[in-house]
């Protein structure tokens, strides 16, 4: 089982987030566009439209009077149609009152006897004839129907008074021009207010300043329409009326009239067309001529509502959907949630805003319907896709072997729903996360040696009943939130386990300051360890190691604090012994050899008897001198600190040989040492241990070796990574067999004992050669072959030369 599990939250999970976000992101997007060119939400957004207009009214323009022809009219005058010298004597009297001009909402579609004084009587005053056009046919033509000749030679101006309706039967705009591809007609209102701008008609208040009106009529293109919104508010039907009949009998004040626009149209019971408008729930519907009179208002003063561009209306909708998917990326869902109320109420007011401040409408519905879908599909799909990843993760947790004996689980309920069967995976999760907790608590607990965990800066988070009594024990407190270096304080500085002095001076030069583990310059010496003194005078191995979590990263340090009292007091043990060996066993040994030799300078070993004892007594004395010495020297190779400095290894080689010469010249072998090159292998060595060693492999290699052959010892540099120097020693001696070649580096084993019974040792040579290189970072080995010689290589660490 890995200790560092691979990590499953990452990229998988991340890229599936952003895609669910860019699709709802798209979803969104897709619905703002079918609402606005589809018009799918245009019964909201009619709906809206019109109870904004119904909270804010207009006033209506002095310089426009109506003159009805109502019931009154009708009953006074006669039933409908009146001859056309009628309309002449209204016409009259309204050029004697001083009318500025007369707009008629009647068609004068067919010839009658009174139109020639009819049309007399409208060169009196600028006067304005509707047309009728009719729909068009299958192939796009529509045809416009004049009033008769005489009349529209006289008129002013014609235009069309077609109202168009939406498609909920309410009528909200108007076209200013509408035609086909051969001609285009202006609304009947527009003439007037061409008029009104070009002083044909002086109206009793003056010209208004119609800025708006004027961008209208000039951004309409060929075959463009114009359409506008008509104004409507609550005061549509304030304008001044006067009755048709009350004209015509003069019972009007002329002052009623002057300077002002009159436009007759008929609002008698039966006889008008009736127009639902925005406002109808409390108005009711108007006549026809009502809604003239409000387009001519709204073109005097600028007062037409714009509608925004389809593609405007997509652009502003999705401003506030990026608002609302940017929040799904760095809020919580509450806040989401408030968020999306908050882009509503925006979207809301942006379109309040513009209506009454800018005269332009903008739907606030796609808007409004792009965030009510979009935040319920982005919760269902991070809920299903946060449900998704707990399922997966909780199987594998599930799935993965536990390490600790579990209780028998109890029957589950409800096994067959999804929902109950990952609240039983998490709630067995849950319980081996706290039987872990619970182990790993134990575990420190049952550590007889105190162990402390810290954070990354050093601050103390836990500590085990080990850690918690040495404290106690030196009289400090609880170590849980402080940090280690004042947990540590106290601890005197030994030595640190790196053996080299410039480690050495290191630590002294800082200390305490390596006790903190925030402190990245102390990493490597305090992962190494170092040997402190308590009060008490204790000895202590301390010792960092970095805490990570599963993905590998770092998140705090583990301490441990192991008390090596007793193993200092048997080294020093192990250094009594040894002494023992090299003083005080050595020399009754040395006395005895002495004694041997005065005796024989006396001369008093004169009998062959006597001789031959003393000579195998001296011989045993030897024997144990060198035994006694070689296992000094193998236990302090193995246990001494040794005091490493850049050393040439081929120096070494040569003081070696020739310590060997004597032995070497009394066999006639010749000692040859060769180097590749201009290498004298530099490497970082304790002098006089790696020359015992030399000397011992030497001297192997002539014990072993026949009169008369030749010892070859060769330095090179071999550049691998990193680069070593190599010492070979090649013999042309006896050999060793494949079976005593692995034996050859163990204490007290001895070759070639049977066949050269006279050549002396303890068999611990090799092993102290195997020790020395290996403590110096090398290795060491061995190529032999009996009869034909042995080569014994030995690899250590190169080192630059020093300058």
């Amino acid at each position: 089982m890995s200790a560092r599990p691979p990590v499953r939250l990452g990229r998988s999970v991340g890229r599936r987030f952003l895609y669910e976000w860019a699709g709802v992101g798209c979803a969104g997007v897709v619905v703002v566009v079918l609402c606005v060119l589809w018009r799918l939400t245009s019964g909201a957004d009619h709906l809206v439209y019109d109870r904004l207009l119904a909270a804010r009214a207009l006033p209506v323009s002095p310089d426009i009077v109506l003159v009805e022809i109502d019931n009154a009219s009708v009953a006074a005058l006669g039933r409908w149609p009146w001859p056309r010298e009628m309309h002449a004597r209204l016409v009259d009297q309204l050029a004697k009152a001083g009318a500025a001009a007369i707009v008629y909402d009647v068609l004068f579609t067919e010839p009658s006897p009174g139109d020639a004084r009819f049309a007399q009587a409208l060169h009196a005053r600028p006067a304005f004839l509707p047309i009728l056009l009719a729909p068009a046919d299958d192939t796009g033509h529509r045809e416009a129907v004049l009033p008769v000749a005489p009349l529209a030679q006289a008129a002013a101006g014609v235009g069309h008074i077609n109202l168009e309706v939406d498609s909920d039967g309410i009528v909200r705009s108007v076209a200013l021009f509408e035609g086909d591809a051969q001609q285009r007609w202006p609304q009947l209102m527009v003439p007037v207010w061409r008029a009104v701008r070009g002083g044909a008609v002086v109206l009793a208040h003056g010209t208004p300043a119609a800025a708006r009106s004027d961008e209208v009529l000039r951004a309409a293109a060929p075959g463009s329409e114009s359409r506008f919104l008509i104004p409507f508010g609550e005061n549509s039907q304030a304008y001044h009326k006067v009755s048709f009949a009350d004209v015509l009998e003069g019972r009007v004040p002329p002052e009623q009239l002057r300077g002002r626009v009159a436009i007759v149209g008929v609002t008698a019971s039966g006889l008008y067309d009736r127009f639902a408008t925005p406002l109808s729930g409390t108005l009711g519907p108007l006549p026809g001529v009502y809604i003239h009179a409000i387009v001519l208002d709204t073109l005097l003063n600028g007062t037409a509502i714009q509608p925004v561009p389809p593609l405007a209306v997509v652009l502003a909708s999705l401003v506030p959907l990026v608002l609302l998917l940017a929040g799904f990326l760095v809020l919580s869902p509450l806040r989401t949630l408030l968020l999306l109320a908050f882009l509503i109420v925006v979207s809301f007011g942006t379109s309040v805003g513009m209506l009454h401040g800018a005269r332009l409408w903008l739907p606030p519905m796609p808007a409004i319907v792009a965030l009510l879908a979009a935040w319920p599909a982005w919760s269902w799909r991070r809920l299903e896709m946060t449900m998704a990843y707990l399922r997966k993760e909780l199987r594998q947790l599930a799935d993965e072997p536990y390490l600790l004996p579990e209780a028998p689980a109890p029957r589950r309920e409800f096994a067959g729903d999804a929902l109950a069967q990952q609240m039983a995976l998490m709630a067995q999760a849950a319980q081996r996360l706290q039987d872990m907790r619970r182990f790993v608590w134990d575990s420190l607990d049952s550590v007889p040696e105190p162990i402390l965990v810290a954070d990354l800066r050093g601050v103390v988070l836990i500590a085990n009943h080990a850690s918690r009594a040495y404290l106690a024990r030196v009289s400090v407190s609880a170590a849980e939130g402080r940090s280690m270096r004042d947990v540590f304080g106290d601890l005197s500085l030994v030595k640190p386990i790196d053996p080299s002095p410039d480690a050495m001076t290191f630590a002294r030069a800082h200390w305490p300051a390596p006790l903190d583990p925030a402190r990245s310059e102390f990493a490597e010496l305090m992962a190494r360890g170092v040997e402190v003194r308590a009060r008490d005078g204790s000895d202590y191995l301390l010792r960092y190691a970095r805490c990570t979590n599963a993905q590998g990263q770092a998140v705090g340090w583990i301490a441990g604090l192991v008390d090596v009292t007793e193993l200092h007091d048997a080294e020093r043990q192990r250094e009594d012994a040894l002494r023992l060996l090299s003083h005080d066993m050595r020399s009754p040994q040395a006395s005895i050899v002495a004694l041997v030799e005065t005796e024989r300078e006396r001369g008093t070993l004169t009998s062959e008897p006597v001789r031959g004892v003393m000579e195998r007594i001296e011989r045993y004395a030897r024997r144990s001198l060198t035994l006694a010495d070689d296992f000094v020297q193998l236990a302090r190779a193995e246990s001494q600190v040794y005091a490493l400095e850049p050393t040439s290894l081929a120096e070494l080689v040569i003081d070696a040989s020739d310590e060997v010469w004597p032995q070497a010249h009394a066999k006639r072998i010749q000692i040859d040492t060769a180097f590749e090159g201009e290498q004298m292998g530099w490497i970082n060595a304790d002098r006089s241990l790696m020359t015992r060693a030399l000397v011992n492999v030497l001297n192997n290699a002539v014990k072993y070796s026949p009169q008369d052959t030749r010892i070859v010892c060769t330095i090179a540099l071999d550049e691998q990574v990193p680069p070593h120097v190599v010492c070979s020693i090649c013999d042309q001696g006896y050999g060793i067999s494949p079976e005593d070649q692995a034996k050859l580096f163990e204490p007290f084993r001895r070759f070639h004992a049977e066949q050269r019974p006279e050549v002396s040792g303890a068999g611990l040579g090799m092993a102290f050669v195997k020790t020395v290189v290996t403590r110096h970072g090398g290795d060491v080995h061995l190529e032999s072959e009996p009869g034909k010689g042995t080569t014994l290589t030995m690899s250590l660490p190169a080192l630059d030369p020093p300058v």
